[in-house]
């Protein structure tokens, strides 16, 4: 009797402990969870930051457009002892402090450079276009991780549900065994077996449970704040089904940030082409400047000098032979633009796979789903029944354990089609960066 107490008061404690936690822990709602993931999330950051370096440097100054304009400023001392012999014999010795100022204002600008510098300011804009679908792609597959944990946070709770009507399932059968026990219709074997099916039940609800925790540490970790914070969340998983695979691929080709990626590296490869090219033309540059110049020599003919006055002129070269290597580099180039080509249609090739493989899986779930319920509906009508057979001594503990088991396996298949078809349909969603992050 002090066993079964014991056990008795082991399994309110877990239960009860699980129970309270759930209950006081403040909802999360996904919304919630979005906006969170959204502030503080450190890819999101990383990312923004990178977009807005390549936004910066979309600059007429950064290709090589404008002038450089420099002031220059430089100074020279020099302390000399000097010994002059004259042709009259006499000797004269002088020490002598000599100085040297030069400061001004240059100019440097290439006017022309093979169009080099279009071709620069091109790339430029490019990558920049380049950093903001990486940053659209990073909060896009940012917010499809927060979704997918989010929502098997919500197929886990819904299992621990499960569990803990499996529980209330096992201590009414415990009762039942021990009612038959004490007026001589059972054995002490049913007792002790249901209590078994009542512990191991219980056992299954510690695991569910500290598994429902890890998930929720990982939900945690996205959101970018205490692994240990505590929440609880919905209940429900709204599924849409309403998704056309055509419709899909086709928007793919148009916003999916792996085809639009290669696309750009495509364009990329054709720039870098042009600036290859740019170096078999001239390079034409104008040069021009105001100098001021002051110098003393006190043993020179002269003891003091000041210039100063506008120097201006034209730059000019061309590359007549560099041992082959330009067109070595032109050969280069568009090669690098052939396989730029093959990774776009091979990225599209993936793509459109992909969408394939999580299209047959979204289908597919939302037929388990609905046979998911239609077999819950059976499986509980067979526990109730077979419950009510069992107290009446019709049946025997293996069969009520039987019905159980269906009715848990029922419930376990049905959220995990639920969960299937919710990852499935997030995924395709991102795939086509059309997740809605104002859920």
């Amino acid at each position: 009797m002090i066993t079964k107490k014991i056990a008795f008061f082991i399994f309110c404690s877990i239960v009860f402990s699980i129970t309270v936690r759930a209950q006081d822990a403040p909802v999360l709602t996904l919304k919630d969870a979005i906006e969170i993931a959204l502030k503080n999330n450190y890819n999101i950051k990383l990312s923004q930051n990178n977009s807005s370096i390549a936004s910066n440097n979309v600059t007429l100054g950064n290709a090589g457009v404008l002038p450089q304009v420099s002031g220059d400023f430089s100074t020279t001392d020099s302390r000399q002892k000097t010994k002059q012999t004259r042709n009259d014999g006499t000797i004269n010795n002088i020490n002598a402090h000599n100085s040297n100022n030069n400061y001004g204002v240059n100019l440097n600008w290439t006017i022309f450079d093979g169009f080099g510098m279009f071709a620069n300011y091109s790339q430029l804009k490019t990558l920049d276009t380049l950093g903001a679908i990486r940053l659209k792609d990073t909060v896009q597959s940012t917010v499809a991780n927060v979704i997918t944990t989010y929502y098997d946070l919500v197929s886990q709770n819904e299992q621990i549900k499960a569990l803990k009507g499996a529980i209330d399932i096992s201590r009414t059968q415990l009762h039942y065994a021990n009612d038959k026990f004490q007026v001589g219709r059972a054995s002490r074997l049913d007792v002790l077996n249901a209590q078994v099916n009542l512990n191991t039940d219980t056992a299954n609800l510690v695991t569910q449970y500290q598994q429902f925790k890890a998930i929720k540490i990982q939900l945690n970790q996205l959101l970018i704040r205490d692994p240990q914070t505590d929440f609880s969340v919905v209940d429900t998983m709204v599924i849409d089904n309403k998704l056309v695979l055509a419709e899909i691929i086709n928007s793919a080709q148009l916003q999916n940030p792996a085809i639009l990626s290669a696309q750009i590296n495509k364009r990329l490869a054709e720039i870098n082409l042009k600036q290859v090219r740019a170096t078999r033309y001239p390079q034409i540059g104008v040069t021009s400047g105001y100098t001021f110049s002051n110098s003393k020599t006190p043993a020179g003919f002269t003891l003091s000098q000041n210039v100063h006055g506008l120097n201006y002129g034209l730059t000019a070269t061309i590359n007549i032979f560099d041992g082959f290597n330009q067109n070595r580099r032109e050969r280069n180039a568009k090669i690098q633009i052939d396989n730029a080509t093959i990774t776009a249609k091979q990225t599209r090739l993936n793509v459109e796979a992909q969408i394939s493989n999580f299209y047959v899986s979204y289908l597919s779930g939302l037929d388990l789903i609905k046979l998911g319920e239609a077999n819950m509906v059976i499986a509980k009508k067979n526990l109730d029944i077979s419950l009510e057979k069992y107290k009446l001594g019709n049946i025997t503990p293996l069969e009520i354990r039987e019905a159980q088991r269906n009715y848990l396996d029922a419930q376990s298949k049905f959220f995990t089609a639920q969960y299937q078809s919710k990852l499935a349909e997030v995924t395709l969603k991102q795939i086509t960066n059309s997740i809605d992050i104002k859920q």
